[in-house]
């Protein structure tokens, strides 16, 4: 089986002059940070990450706010202040009015946005999952999945970290990536007793162990089914890791340490990451379905050769899919290098033009 695969760029492609000055907007919303994380991550250069805060009035669209620092704290307003960025990486809708207000006071500034914001006026670039489904725009790019900061060396690490704690439990290790519902599915505790059924014939069919880790929205009551499932199956020895807002959280050493991954179908993210590290990945798909635009994302994997539904047997993965971290960071070298290029053939003429 082969590890995963992705092409690191270790900078900007600015050889020979300063690294640019790049701001990561990170807000309250866990998934929107971990994606602007991955991608400001990707060129292993440094970064400053500018925290958001907002108050009641940043929860209207922003259509209706005017286009200034409304509905931010004080705190983050203090913090948005010169010397400016050459790099703007932000994520989510709410964040996309702190790019564009510095870029109001800060032309030059190369303006990145992960996940559509609404419109792509002052954007240099937007990249969105092609599940999402976003008319065609010349800022726009697609990705097969949303950015992520799984690497193979932080899988590894992480996986050595908590090798200690599974040492006593048989592989090959099933790990259970459990989810929960949303605005968008579904997700019950009979859901949660079946992921753990199919993951149980998995790991039963190979003499393995499971590893089971729940996320922020399973919910009490799902947990509860998942911790009953674990004590009343022929599973032997088991690990069930209980989400918590503070804390240790061994999810990236769950997925590191893995030989395969059962993942419910409710995140897009999470199906991803799964999918990124090499591993057979089988789908949990709850009873109530998915929308359409995960079914895609679910289509797409499954041609990758990195996903089938549970229930299926073990497979092999080939060749996993690219972290998409590294594709946008690519672009936005070329966005980069093209602003370099024209701002020195401007001086050029400008010199050329003196007396």
């Amino acid at each position: 089986m082969v590890g995963p695969t992705s092409s690191i760029p270790m900078d900007w492609g600015r050889k020979g002059i300063d690294a640019p000055r790049v701001w990561m907007l990170a807000d309250d919303r866990p998934g929107n940070v971990n994606q602007a994380l991955g991608l400001a991550e990707a060129p292993a250069e440094p970064f400053e990450v500018k925290s958001v805060g907002y108050r009641q009035l940043a929860r209207l669209p922003n259509w209706m706010l005017p286009s200034n620092l409304t509905g931010l704290t004080r705190a983050t307003r203090e913090t948005l202040v010169p010397p400016w960025p050459d790099l703007i990486i932000g994520a989510g809708r709410r964040t996309a009015r702190v790019g564009r207000w510095v870029k109001q006071r800060h032309p030059s500034v190369t303006l990145v946005q992960l996940m559509w914001p609404g419109s792509p006026g002052g954007f240099d670039l937007i990249a969105v999952p092609e599940h999402d489904r976003i008319p065609d725009d010349p800022v726009l790019m697609r990705t097969l999945g949303p950015p992520h900061r799984l690497t193979p060396e932080r899988l590894r690490q992480s996986a050595e970290q908590i090798a200690p704690r599974l040492q006593h439990l048989p592989r090959p290790y099933v790990v259970c990536l459990v989810g929960g519902s949303s605005k968008h599915v579904i997700f019950t505790p009979d859901d949660a007793g079946a992921l753990i059924d199919g993951a149980h014939r998995l790991a039963k069919e190979k003499g393995g162990s499971l590893l089971v880790t729940t996320s922020r929205r399973t919910g009490d009551a799902c947990t509860v089914v998942l911790a009953d499932k674990l004590r009343s199956l022929d599973v032997g020895e088991y690990w069930l890791h209980r989400w918590q807002p503070e804390g240790d959280n061994p999810y990236i050493g769950m997925i590191g340490a893995a030989d395969a991954i059962v993942v419910s179908a409710d995140s897009a993210s999470m199906c991803t990451e799964a999918c990124a590290s090499g591993k057979p990945v089988f789908l949990h798909e709850p009873k109530a379905g998915t929308p359409d635009k995960f079914d895609i994302l679910h289509l797409r994997l499954r041609e990758h050769g990195c996903l089938r539904p549970l229930g299926a047997s073990w497979f092999e993965v080939k060749e996993p899919p690219s972290n998409s971290a590294f594709e946008i960071a690519s672009t936005i070298r070329q966005i980069l290098a093209e602003k370099s290029n024209a701002n020195g053939c401007k001086q050029l003429a400008s010199a050329a033009s003196a007396p």
